[in-house]
């Protein structure tokens, strides 16, 4: 860079290191970042070069090393790497660095939150290294030219070079502002804020939205802006930390708060986050939902609502109620038939659930097919009511649905083949005969 020029000097032998013996230094210092012009140590390092001071050449540039690690931490965020690095006293200050963290702690805490890469941080220890060897102990060899270089051209290609990160949210100061209405709902400006967060703020973050949302003093503008955030956020989190925060629905159950309890399914429900709950926590929800609609089919707009709300958990349903979910759905779906002098049709069924079924019966595996099976075998007022054609169609189509699902080892495909084949429609029909008989 124009910044650092190597001139030539005279060392104590009267010997003239030359402009051009030092050009490979020159061409690689040009890519040192203009805000470093005038950084005491690499003026330090070029003064030695001209010489071949190698050694300090190697202490001093190492020390500019350390000196943009600190400013850029310091610039991302000091109390981050306070968590992350946990150093015996809080770092609050630049000078705080000097006594409390070493190098090795240094380059460790600049990789945790996010200063340096992975492979930064691997050739930063090796120049770490190269600086004790050479700088640290003056009585082991001297460095050759292509030692410095090379230990120097490292440096500025992972640091010196490198810009100065993101700063990170301050995530008390984030909540404040999403709990007011300048705060800034926009999805780009949402991730901006978040992406580059590591880990551990992402995962406080996360806590703290839940914690917040399921409170019962929660305002309705933050229960609105977490609304829009959660699901950005939950889109960039571990799986570890989804499986954590679905745990904690299971601590809020037992505390008996209805509240709560319903605004923290609320919460996993707008995340996307149900397949990650428990299984009790799935009871929890299901089970007065399912038994509801095995006690209100026919009555429609039970029905309707129903299957909304079942829908959303569509695949997840626990082993203990599949036979009831698949029984409801399936009876929910072939409806009934009635007579109405004002009307001509009577092929009747709740018409929002009905559009809504075929979908959730794509996501049955092979253990939702053998409960389906089970339903059409014992299920009798279903079987009377498939005696009509129209009904037999229904069920059909859900058949159709429940064959494409299957896999090649589920062992009731004959009798799902029956069903959908016209041309054993009375064999079918004779087979649920033998069953009510108990002759199978």
């Amino acid at each position: 860079m124009d910044g650092f020029q190597i001139l030539p000097f005279e060392n104590k032998s009267n010997e003239i290191i030359k402009n051009e013996d030092l050009t490979p230094f020159h061409d690689r210092f040009r890519y040192i970042r203009a805000d470093m012009n005038g950084n005491p140590y690499i003026e330090e390092t070029l003064r030695v070069l001209t010489v071949g001071g190698y050694r300090s050449a190697i202490g001093s540039f190492w020390n500019a090393v350390i000196d943009d690690l600190r400013n850029k931490i310091m610039h991302r965020s000091l109390s981050l790497f306070n968590k992350e690095m946990k150093p015996l006293k809080q770092i609050s200050s630049y000078e705080d660095f000097q006594d409390n963290v070493n190098d090795e702690m240094l380059i460790d805490g600049a990789y945790k939150i996010g200063v340096i890469g992975w492979e930064a941080r691997k050739i930063l220890k090796q120049a770490k290294e190269t600086r004790h060897i050479f700088d640290g102990h003056p009585r082991s060899s001297t460095p050759s030219m292509i030692k410095a270089l090379s230990m120097m051209e490292d440096c500025i290609k992972y640091v010196l070079s490198q810009e100065y990160p993101p700063q990170i949210i301050d995530i008390t100061e984030y909540i404040d502002v999403m709990g007011t209405s300048n705060f800034d709902r926009t999805e780009f400006g949402i991730s901006n804020a978040i992406s580059d967060l590591p880990d551990i703020y992402k995962n406080e973050l996360i806590n703290r939205l839940f914690s917040a949302y399921i409170s019962e003093i929660c305002s309705s503008i933050l229960r609105s802006n977490i609304e829009i955030v959660a699901p950005i956020l939950w889109r960039v989190l571990s799986k570890e930390t989804m499986v954590s925060i679905c745990q904690r629905v299971d601590k809020i159950i037992i505390k008996c708060n209805v509240i709560s309890t319903s605004y923290a399914f609320i919460f996993i429900d707008l995340v996307g986050g149900k397949k990650y709950l428990s299984t009790k926590a799935k009871k929890y929800v299901l089970e007065p939902i399912i038994d509801q609609l095995e006690a209100n089919l026919d009555t429609f707009k039970i029905e309707n609502e129903c299957v909304e709300k079942l829908s959303k958990y569509a695949g997840y349903i626990p082993r203990e109620l599949l036979y009831s979910y698949v029984n409801s759905l399936t009876q929910t779906y072939v409806g009934r038939i009635h007579g109405s002098s004002y009307s001509s049709r009577t092929d009747f069924y709740a018409d929002q659930a009905a559009l809504t079924i075929p979908s959730m019966f794509e996501k049955f595996d092979d253990e939702s097919a053998y409960a389906f099976v089970e339903v059409i075998k014992n299920n009798q007022l279903l079987q009377q009511r498939i005696k009509n054609a129209v009904k037999f169609r229904r069920l059909r189509t859900l058949c159709e649905i429940v064959n494409r699902r299957v896999s090649d080892n589920f062992n009731n495909v004959d009798f799902l083949n029956m069903l959908l084949d016209e041309k054993k429609e009375k064999d079918f029909y004779s087979f649920l005969n033998k069953l009510q008989e108990g002759f199978c």
